[in-house]
């Protein structure tokens, strides 16, 4: 089963066109895709090292990924400012033109928005790797997700899509955006 859902992803996006210019603004949480045991946990709150209560973790972002560098990354480090998710594959020519202008969105807005790229669709680790040093993209967290597992927990079918969540972790954009588009649904969610 769990090699199908890549594969069925793959032929979906094969069939799609690559960074349609369609949105699909939701203003709904996902609906959590059973293949994730966590994303039916309660929102969490844990105390850090200084005593501080950390953000409350809410079930859209109860998630553990790999980075394309191998590292391990947890949704719940991203708990109590709004998130960018941008999905990429390493072989869209529409992703690689809009890196540039999703780098300079996550530095313009470093200290207020979490942006978080999340590869993937049979991109493999390696080209992961070249199109994040090609593209310069390597200043923010880039998910290796070429087995769909974030994809799915957030709906995603296509490449170069994007979705935006509140400091809640409440779903408030998603789409397949211009570069000046996503910086206005970004300017939005501060």
């Amino acid at each position: 089963m769990t090699r199908t859902i890549p594969i069925a992803l793959t032929i979906v996006v094969a069939l799609s066109a690559c960074g349609s210019s369609a949105d699909t603004s939701a203003s709904a949480e996902p609906t959590p895709t059973p293949t994730t045991a966590s994303t039916n946990a309660p929102a969490t709150t844990e105390a850090s090292p200084t005593g501080e209560t950390a953000p409350e973790v809410p079930q859209t972002l109860d998630f553990t990924a790999r980075t394309i560098d191998g590292d391990t990354f947890t949704g719940a480090s991203l708990a109590g400012k709004p998130t960018v998710f941008w999905f990429w594959a390493a072989w869209c020519p529409t992703c690689r033109g809009s890196a540039e202008a999703v780098a300079a969105v996550q530095q313009d807005n470093a200290d207020r928005v979490n942006v978080v790229g999340v590869a993937g669709l049979g991109s493999g680790d390696d080209a992961m790797l070249r199109f994040a040093q090609d593209t310069g993209i390597q200043g923010f967290p880039q998910l290796a997700d070429d087995a769909g597992e974030v994809w799915q927990r957030f709906e995603v079918v296509s490449q170069q899509y994007y979705v935006l969540l509140d400091s809640a972790g409440k779903v408030v954009h998603k789409g397949s955006f211009s570069d000046s588009d996503l910086r206005e649904r970004v300017a939005e969610l501060t």
